[in-house]
């Protein structure tokens, strides 16, 4: 395989002393889908996951168990391998810092650290938090991460000549502008370089759980040099055999490497520098996302805020997990984790507006002896129109996940699924089915085919789901096929085999209530029943309540409620309506949507739009609100009776 085409992704490696939370699963799952997206684009892709087992904190953790250390990690690890596992996390290779053949790698590299005149001993005093395992910068009246209490350690150790690398880290960050994204961690890398580099405490000897420092076992390996190693012992470095050479040439450097903020400076700095020192190739990009926020605060095991992912799993299903944290955590910011957003995200964008297309247009094909399409030797114009959008669709995708901007990758892809549903509405299959079999045969492959292309690039974020999309169409994934020539071309010529499958996504039962608010127990009076509003039938009869589906939907300039809707009515024509629902939707989840709306209101203004009528919504006791709708699709105009 040639070298230009592999791509060798990582993740950091997690420390052992708790089991898996939402934030290593939120890394982890944007290396997976960097992998399989690299895999759909036909790379030959080696993907490293692991654990970092040695330290303090872990020796301490396992005295309180009476078991040594190795016992103790030994005992966390399979929850890591269990959590990954069932999160469809596919990696090629789980590292441990406590195998063999990570310690001969260290040794290696430390090594090629004193050839080159890089290692010395000397005395190290400073800050230190011991339940982080941290030395913190002087002036710190406690550590920035656990609000602990930091203690002065002063004592021997061998040192790591970092002040030597400062000038040639500066160089390869002016020519190598995109190895850290984004760029706004790139500036805080240079302008923490520029204010000087102290060399780096390599060893400790108050520390006996870890690799024992070669040629003085009085010290042990300290973190820096321990932990980021894994990266190279993993694919061979280290061993002598050819085929551990090779894989390693082949391999390194990583083309991604991906981890949380807090460790950027030690992937950022440290390891270019200790790779400098080796004579080894640096890595050519570190991705850098921001925290998993609950309530303001950063999501961490010492604050005792995580959330368990085995539980969001049981609760939602692992895919729409994985949809979720993709989709509402933007890679450059923090990003904040709300059961109730995770709820809605899961009944908005999969059941409803996803699911529901697929649904529908499998069940009227099958319905009307439709179970093989095929194209049609022309499109009608507004088929045309959405072939151009779903190639419209496929280019904003592929460009957003190639410069690993998956939160906005997703919320493109959800406009055209959007489009989609949009144009099924307005064609009503479910009246050329009658009228017009050509025409309803156009309006499913269209469908079908634009279903066909949202499961493919979906592949990396849902692979179980997509591959049940795919069967349901007639289609298994081969990764023999071009995908991206073959979505890039935007050829409509597949032949489409349909089955009835089970609902993909269904609307998930709402925990985040149960969670997020304390239970009461309080005793209400019966309500008495109002009668001051109550109407006759003849005054009933005077509202006209409508089916339309919203064609198009936009924000008003000046407002942070209202959007400005085009909605097809039928034989009303298309009308423009306000709604003050801004807070609650997006724009794409209402598009393509039926409603219901009352079409014999006066028009009148705001904001000094027009409004021809009212939408109708339901708000619960929650102050959620959803669309009020017909049970099943209908044409445009219906009234309600």
């Amino acid at each position: 395989m040639p070298k230009n085409n592999k791509f060798y992704v990582t993740t950091p490696i997690y420390y052992v002393n708790s089991k898996p939370h939402v934030g290593t699963l939120y890394s982890t799952l944007i290396a997976d889908v960097a992998a399989r997206w690299n895999k759909l684009c036909g790379k030959d892709v080696f993907f490293l996951t692991g654990t970092d087992e040695h330290g303090q904190k872990l020796a301490e953790c396992a005295k309180k168990e009476g078991v040594s250390p190795k016992e103790f990690v030994d005992s966390i690890v399979p929850t890591f391998k269990d959590a990954w596992k069932k999160y469809e996390i596919d990696y090629n290779k789980f590292v441990r810092t406590t195998d063999p053949e990570h310690k001969e790698a260290v040794y290696k590299l430390i090594e090629a650290w004193k050839k080159n005149d890089d290692v010395y001993k000397s005395v190290y005093s400073g800050l230190y938090c011991v339940p982080c395992e941290r030395f913190v910068a002087a002036g710190d009246s406690c550590c920035p991460e656990c609000k602990r209490e930091l203690i002065e350690v002063s004592e021997e150790s061998y040192f790591f000549r970092l002040s030597a690398y400062e000038d040639q880290l500066l160089e390869f960050y002016e020519k190598n502008p995109d190895f850290i994204v984004p760029k706004e961690r790139m500036n805080e890398v240079v302008s923490f370089v520029k204010s000087g580099l102290k060399d780096l405490s390599i060893s400790r000897k108050s520390v006996d759980w870890g690799i024992p420092f070669p040629e003085n076992k009085e010290h042990t390996v300290y973190v820096w040099g321990d932990a980021l190693t894994n990266y190279i012992s993993a694919i061979g470095y280290g061993k002598e055999d050819k085929k551990s050479q090779e894989e390693f040439e082949h391999l390194w450097p990583a083309d991604l490497q991906v981890m949380a903020k807090d460790i950027l400076r030690f992937h950022a700095i440290y390891w270019p520098a200790f790779l400098m020192s080796a004579g080894l190739p640096l890595p050519k990009k570190l991705l850098v996302h921001g925290y998993i926020l609950t309530d303001g605060s950063k999501m961490s095991k010492s604050l005792g805020n995580i959330m368990d992912p085995n539980l969001l799993a049981e609760w939602y299903g692992v895919e729409p997990v994985r949809y979720y944290l993709l989709r509402q955590m933007p890679i450059s910011q923090d990003g904040h984790f709300s059961l109730k957003e995770l709820e809605n995200h899961v009944a908005s964008d999969l059941a409803n507006s996803f699911g529901n297309l697929l649904n529908r247009t499998l069940s009227l094909a099958l319905n009307n002896g439709f179970d093989k399409v095929t194209a049609p030797d022309a499109f009608e114009t507004r088929t045309l129109a959405l072939r151009e959008q779903c190639a419209e669709a496929f280019r904003s995708f592929w460009d957003e996940m190639n410069h690993n901007h998956y939160h906005v990758a997703l919320a493109n892809l959800w406009k055209f699924i959007a489009q989609v549903n949009a144009y099924f509405h307005t064609m009503q299959p479910w009246v050329a089915a009658k009228n017009d079999k050509e025409l309803f045969a156009e309006i499913i492959y269209a469908s079908c085919h634009s279903l066909y292309t949202v499961g493919v690039l979906l592949w990396p974020v849902m692979p179980t789901k997509m591959q049940e999309l795919l069967d349901a169409l007639g289609h298994k994934f081969d990764f023999k096929n071009d995908y991206e020539q073959d979505l890039r071309k935007n050829i409509w010529d597949k032949t489409f085999v349909l089955k009835k499958i089970d609902p993909l996504f269904v609307r998930p039962e709402k925990h985040s209530k149960e969670l997020e608010e304390p239970k009461m127990e309080t005793k209400e009076e019966p309500k008495k029943p109002e009668t001051s509003d109550i109407i006759d039938i003849n005054d009933f009869a005077k509202v006209k309540l409508t089916v339309g589906t919203i064609l198009e939907c936009e924000p008003i300039k000046g407002s942070n409620k209202l959007y400005k809707l085009k909605v097809d009515l039928g034989t009303l024509g298309s009308r423009q309506i306000l709604a003050g629902v801004a807070k609650f939707f997006k724009p794409e989840d209402l598009i393509g949507k039926q409603g219901v709306y009352v079409t014999n209101l006066a028009p009148r203004k705001l904001m000094g739009e027009l409004s021809e009528g009212m939408m109708l919504f339901a708000k619960d006791e929650e102050g959620n609100m959803q669309m009020t709708t017909v049970a099943g699709p209908v044409p445009n105009g219906t009234r309600l009776s």
